[in-house]
């Protein structure tokens, strides 16, 4: 089969289109026929090894001191079920699915396995299966979190990066939990974010967090290009921040732990299951929640796509389509 392969950091370039062997199901596996992946920061970040220094040594021992122990990257994908092991019981050949491959990586591939138990589901009936690959990092990243908040109906959410695809989806899910709900994105994002049901909206290129006089019950950093101390300012004394790219706490944040009653919740990985999956597809498919895509790329374009979304200026979702054509 073919897939896209890397064997040492650096840039997009090191990626290489390579025939590799077909996987072949165990007992509790399913075998999937990817028909679409994307191009997330978790991708970008195991190719490049571009980390925090404070996570830098644990990083390398998990993903490889020398060159990386998995060679294709990939953390999501959908497709359709090719075969399964003896031993599954929830999946058929020719259901079709979506899954994260958070753990094995492994998505830049025409094939994937992956086990009856871990984080895939049924596809919702009403995507493509380049709309349901975008979900399965993004969308689970902001439920996962956002529930460790315990929003109320009523409280006041900030969402900081709400055009990207964590924040996209944290905006509709923190509105579906019953949040008034703040993004703050660029000029140019903002229609896109009053579009996914954003109450308000703060262009960080002319306004600055910390000059609103508002405060919040729950910040979402989606993206970590935010003042630490800017939104300590905007946190009610009792409220929750919430940074999905900072894995361990700066001094900054670690006095504010001791000499505060706020609740600091940092970078940590979401349960490999398919419960999050299963209430995603049911929003999916009650209209609450939709994807945001800016490009798609055929999948011997993925170096270009990986240089796109290195720029840091998505909308949304980059789809890697494993048809031939690429779409606009």
């Amino acid at each position: 089969m073919k897939a896209i392969v890397y064997t040492k950091y650096g840039p997009p370039h090191v990626l290489q289109l390579k025939e590799v062997e077909k996987p072949t199901p165990k007992e509790n596996e399913i075998l999937v026929k990817i028909k679409a992946t994307t191009v997330t920061m978790g991708d970008i970040r195991s190719r490049s090894f571009k980390v925090p220094l404070s996570v830098w040594l644990p990083a390398r021992i998990i993903i490889g001191l020398r060159r990386p122990k998995k060679t294709i990257l990939g953390l999501e994908l959908s497709g359709e079920v090719e075969s399964v092991g003896k031993d599954v019981k929830l999946f058929k050949a020719g259901d079709h699915v979506f899954a994260a491959s958070q753990v094995g990586y492994g998505a830049y591939a025409e094939y994937k396995c992956l086990p009856e138990d871990g984080s895939v589901a049924i596809k919702p009936n009403n995507l493509s299966f380049e709309e349901a690959a975008a979900i399965p990092i993004g969308a689970r990243t902001a439920l996962f979190y956002l529930r460790k908040a315990n929003i109320e109906s009523g409280q006041k959410v900030l969402v900081y990066g709400a055009s990207g695809s964590v924040g996209s989806y944290a905006v509709q899910i923190a509105k579906y939990l019953g949040a008034r709900v703040t993004g703050v994105c660029s000029t140019t994002n903002i229609e896109l974010v009053k579009s996914l049901g954003a109450d308000k909206v703060i262009d960080y290129t002319k306004e600055y967090l910390s000059r609103t006089g508002e405060t919040y019950d729950v910040i979402f950093e989606a993206v970590d290009k935010s003042s630490f101390s800017a939104c300590m300012k905007s946190l009610k004394k009792d409220g929750t921040y919430l940074n999905v790219t900072v894995p361990l706490p700066g001094v900054r944040m670690l006095w504010t732990k001791l000499t505060s009653s706020k609740k600091l919740i940092l970078s940590q990985n979401s349960p490999e299951t398919p419960e999050a999956l299963n209430l995603l597809k049911e929003l999916v498919e009650a209209g609450k929640l939709k994807v945001v895509i800016d490009r798609y790329y055929a999948f011997e374009e993925i170096v270009e796509a990986h240089r796109y979304v290195e720029k840091g200026h998505k909308k949304g979702n980059v789809v890697i389509t494993m048809e031939h054509n690429s779409k606009s």
